[in-house]
């Protein structure tokens, strides 16, 4: 259980820092886009991001899977926690 919590924050903070340098990508395409800049070269970097945003996607789902094994240990309530694991991912799916 240390482990996992343990875990969890590496994989917190880890998605902060992803989340700092996806930030500032986009505030380098604005710039881009502010000053004119291709739109191919400004697509580049967009892609850049959504691929970026994908990464971090994955790993906060992971956390998030840690925490409801976490959780359901903790509850005894294994089904609530599949129950909320699955409303998570079909709203991602649908959204």
């Amino acid at each position: 259980m240390v482990k996992q919590v343990k875990d969890q924050e590496a994989l917190k903070k880890d998605v902060l820092a992803r989340m700092k340098r996806i930030e500032g990508q986009v505030r380098g395409i604005q710039r881009m886009i502010d000053e004119g800049k291709e739109c191919e070269d400004i697509l580049v970097q967009v892609r850049a991001v959504r691929s970026a945003l994908r990464a971090a996607t994955g790993l906060i789902m992971r956390r998030y899977l840690m925490r409801c094994q976490e959780q359901s240990v903790a509850t005894g309530d294994p089904v609530a926690q599949y129950e909320k694991l699955v409303k998570l991912i079909a709203d991602f799916i649908d959204g």
